[in-house]
């Protein structure tokens, strides 16, 4: 008997409705709730219009299909367990997509919001997400990993929301925001976090970094600060993996995980080689500004950054891209998992299976194992064998994984997800 792969997704997001996220907020924040709930929904209105005359909503990127119809993919648990098992994904973690309570709406639509100094009210608002997301995780846990999300303005209170996290099962754990040059917030590198750091490390915890949200405010420069976000976004969230590396972080917890999700794989290689030259001329030259500026830093070192890397970083490999599967072995197959990015636009779905047979054709089983099943449900904790029923009834075989598709027999509205887009392709298009 054909065995059948058991599919879980690195990267998928959920959130709550925006009304339904009053529930979880203290009574005392009701009033404001609404009065904000109120002026996102007419901002929403507001792009809604400005992108009218492309046919278009830019809420499109949240939810693939209608962003009014479909909205409930975030949310609702049958749907979302519905149309993930005739997908044939039957795992996944879970990071966030809607917007929580108390957050500006965005200077372009798709950037994080701006920063403000309304950290109170901020923080009530991740708290209030992080509940409704232990609520969601908990009518399927063995199936779904929740991250949950901290506040860097607030250090003693990411700490004891991890440890709340850690409690309520949230296996997916952190998601670390980005401390980029305009915020409020010391950088990532700032011995100031150390306790968040700890606190993650002593719950097994692992560090999520997810694309999209450590961008600077791109400014209301439509259309052009849309471009500059879409050129930009993955660099800002790379850029954590030299600041927690270089600060020590990675030294100072040998069994602290770090995830770099939906920031593409094909950078990395040439990234870990210059870090690791930067490394070598910190610790080692008596000669040059690296050594003068960089040799105190990196005094405590043990191990090259391509070392650190190799032990306890990894990436979700979102719609891993054709061009990029033979970069796997020189990354590191133990370090890479999949991930379909469910219900965003540009994910596989609900075209996975065509996805997977596309990359995948003709990779080794035990390779596309590793990253299907095996990296994943070691690092988030899931349960293999408790899946596997639900695998052998919903998810591809090994053998329908491992036959190739012609390119041909790639539906055009899958074309969309960077994974089947014809730009990255190595078969002829």
């Amino acid at each position: 008997m054909d065995e059948h792969h058991v599919v879980i997704s690195a990267d998928s997001h959920c959130g709550a409705e925006l009304r339904e996220y009053r529930d979880y907020l203290e009574s005392a924040y009701h009033d404001d709730f609404d009065i904000w709930a109120d002026a996102m929904e007419e901002n929403a209105a507001r792009t809604d219009e400005l992108f009218a005359s492309l046919g278009k909503s830019p809420r499109n990127v949240g939810i693939g299909g209608d962003p009014v119809l479909d909205a409930d993919r975030n949310y609702s648990s049958e749907r979302r367990l519905r149309e993930q098992q005739e997908d044939g994904v039957v795992g996944t973690v879970l990071f966030p997509n809607t917007t929580p309570p108390f957050a500006p709406p965005s200077a372009s639509p798709f950037e994080a919001p701006p920063y403000s100094d309304d950290f109170e009210r901020r923080w009530a608002g991740l708290r209030a997400h992080n509940r409704w997301l232990a609520d969601f995780v908990s009518e399927a846990p063995e199936r779904r990993a929740g991250v949950a999300q901290i506040f860097l303005g607030d250090v003693e209170g990411s700490v004891a929301e991890i440890e709340w996290a850690a409690e309520q099962g949230l296996r997916g754990g952190v998601l670390v925001p980005g401390a980029p040059p305009d915020s409020p917030f010391e950088p990532l590198y700032s011995a100031s976090y150390e306790p968040i750091w700890a606190a993650a490390a002593a719950h097994g915890m692992p560090l999520n970094h997810h694309s999209g949200g450590a961008t600077p405010e791109f400014g209301p420069h439509f259309p052009v600060s849309l471009a500059m976000y879409m050129i930009e976004v993955t660099w800002w969230s790379h850029r954590a993996l030299w600041h927690l590396m270089f600060s020590g972080v990675f030294e100072r917890h040998p069994d602290l995980a770090f995830v770099n999700t939906e920031t593409g794989t094909a950078w990395l290689p040439d990234t870990l080689e210059k870090l690791d030259s930067f490394y070598y001329r910190m610790k080692y030259s008596t000669y040059g500004s690296e050594s003068i500026f960089g040799g105190l830093a990196v005094e405590n070192l043990s191990l090259k950054p391509s070392e650190y890397w190799k032990r306890q970083c990894h990436i979700g490999a979102s719609f891993l891209r054709p061009t990029e599967v033979g970069l796997c072995t020189e990354i590191g197959i133990d370090n890479l998992m999949w991930g379909s990015d469910y219900p965003h636009t540009e994910g596989s779905f609900p075209y996975t299976r065509e996805h997977l047979r596309l990359t995948f054709g003709d990779q080794s089983v035990e390779d596309t194992t590793k990253l299907l099943t095996t990296n994943v449900a070691r690092l988030y904790r899931f349960d293999v064998e408790a899946l596997r029923p639900l695998a052998e009834q919903y998810c591809p075989t090994k053998t329908e994984v491992a036959t190739p598709i012609d390119y041909s027999e790639i539906p055009e509205e899958a074309k969309g997800c960077p994974g089947m887009n014809p730009l990255n392709q190595v078969q002829a298009v």
